[in-house]
């Protein structure tokens, strides 16, 4: 087992003391919250009052701009799974995990397609969700990706960090 540096003698007083300020425990906003919604458009407005609610009942330490950010990600990637997954996924799930210092949220659902960003086309009208997604997670400081499920479907994930880098 490593020791990091600390040898089998003595120590004076106080040398047990954790050297991070923060509490050993989680805080009290930390923690994984799951829900699940029809593939319906009704489930789009939902899902953003439900996780601003779960972000002030928790007492999150997030910025006016980043919550309306990541509530516009939710948005968009919620819409995304009701227009093109909800014929072979007829429940979404919507997952929030917050850190210490980030906030994660995730959209699941059945369907196997992995979409990709389209670049913008200022001859389209939509298809450009997940590009926005993209760069509000860019500015944030933040990342975002897609992955496949065990199960043959996917889920596409945001992380942000909670105190934003870039410019929201």
């Amino acid at each position: 087992m490593d020791m990091h540096g600390r040898g089998p003698g003595p120590r004076p007083e106080g040398a047990d003391a954790p050297l991070d300020p923060r509490p050993a425990g989680p805080l009290p906003y930390e923690g994984v919250w799951r829900f699940t919604a029809p593939a319906v458009d009704a489930s789009v407005p939902q899902a953003r009052h439900a996780v601003r609610d779960l972000l002030l009942r928790q007492g999150v330490p997030i910025s006016d701009d980043l919550t309306q950010g990541l509530l516009l990600i939710v948005s968009e990637l919620v819409t995304n799974a009701v227009r093109h997954a909800a014929l072979l996924s007829p429940v979404l799930g919507l997952e929030v995990a917050v850190g210490a210092e980030w906030i994660r949220v995730a959209v699941e659902d059945s369907h196997p397609y992995r979409p990709t960003a389209l670049e913008a086309d200022q001859c389209r009208t939509g298809g450009r969700g997940l590009l926005l997604v993209r760069e509000i997670a860019r500015e944030a400081g933040g990342v975002c990706d897609v992955e496949h499920t065990a199960s043959g479907g996917k889920v596409i994930w945001t992380a942000l960090p909670l105190k934003p880098t870039g410019l929201l």
